[in-house]
């Protein structure tokens, strides 16, 4: 009996500390058994505004192009969506060095308004969503991820956002409008900064690419959101830039989940 109770007792403990540490035991095993098809790099790697300020040899103090402006949201807010604090300010230091940005899903504006705060004051942020109304038509293959799909509904829910009544109001241009049916013709070698956080289903996450390797100007950036192996509703944009990490020069971001493509080609 007593060996009873101790073997219940160690398989509960067991079965809790799954539960809270699930996720990292998962990236653990597949870090452990597979190897990712997309190539991981420093972020100094990415930039050479992230490497230690060569001022100050003994210490690796950050660089002053990489102080920001940022806020941060309440939990309690419940707001849908987000990129982590850390992702946030790698995208709000290359928000600095861009004059036109575009983001492929605006959500809450989070982003969005990350952009426009940090961006030169002549800088114009695009950023294209569904307004909630509109999310019965939302077009999507049969093949594409239920989950994916339903995420993109659910975080389709806003027609205010949160840089509605801010100074930088001006510099964003909200398109509300499904991505796959953007007309980005204007915007062709144009765009310094593409951001896609839009719909996580296959064929929205083809289409906002395609569309973001057209805009995308020489030397200029693309990111995308969310390559999490591990995660389901993610499953499509692994699957994509898994594809066209065959004839692209995408990398991922370490300790985030940001892939990105600089465009030397045009």
């Amino acid at each position: 009996m007593d060996n009873f109770i101790i073997i219940s007792l160690i398989l509960i403990n067991f079965l809790v500390f799954y539960f809270y540490k699930r996720k990292k035991i998962k990236t653990f095993f597949l870090n452990l058994f597979f190897k990712s098809t997309i190539k991981s790099v420093e972020l100094y790697e990415v930039d050479k505004i992230f490497a230690p300020n060569e001022n100050t040899p003994k210490f690796k103090f950050p660089k002053e192009e990489v102080i920001v402006k940022n806020f941060f949201i309440d939990k309690s807010f419940k707001i849908a969506g987000q990129t982590t604090d850390y992702e946030a300010w790698i995208l709000s230091c290359f928000a600095k060095l861009s004059k036109n940005i575009f983001e492929f899903g605006t959500c809450s504006g989070k982003t969005t308004t990350l952009f426009a705060l940090n961006s030169p004051s002549d800088a114009k942020v695009f950023t294209i969503t569904l307004k909630p109304d509109d999310v019965n038509n939302l077009f999507y293959n049969t093949s594409d991820t239920k989950v994916a799909v339903r995420n993109a509904i659910n975080e389709s829910i806003y027609n205010n956002f949160i840089f509605e009544n801010m100074s930088i109001r001006n510099k964003i241009n909200l398109i509300f409008q499904d991505s796959t049916k953007f007309d980005e013709s204007k915007l062709i070698n144009l765009i310094d900064l593409v951001f896609i956080d839009g719909g996580h289903n296959y064929s929205c996450v083809k289409s906002d690419s395609e569309k973001a390797f057209r805009m995308i100007k020489k030397n200029g950036i693309i990111f995308w959101h969310d390559y999490v192996e591990i995660k389901k509703s993610c499953k499509d944009v692994v699957r994509y830039i898994n594809e066209i990490s065959k004839y692209k020069k995408i990398f991922k971001i370490k300790n985030t989940s940001l892939c990105y493509f600089k465009n030397s080609e045009n």
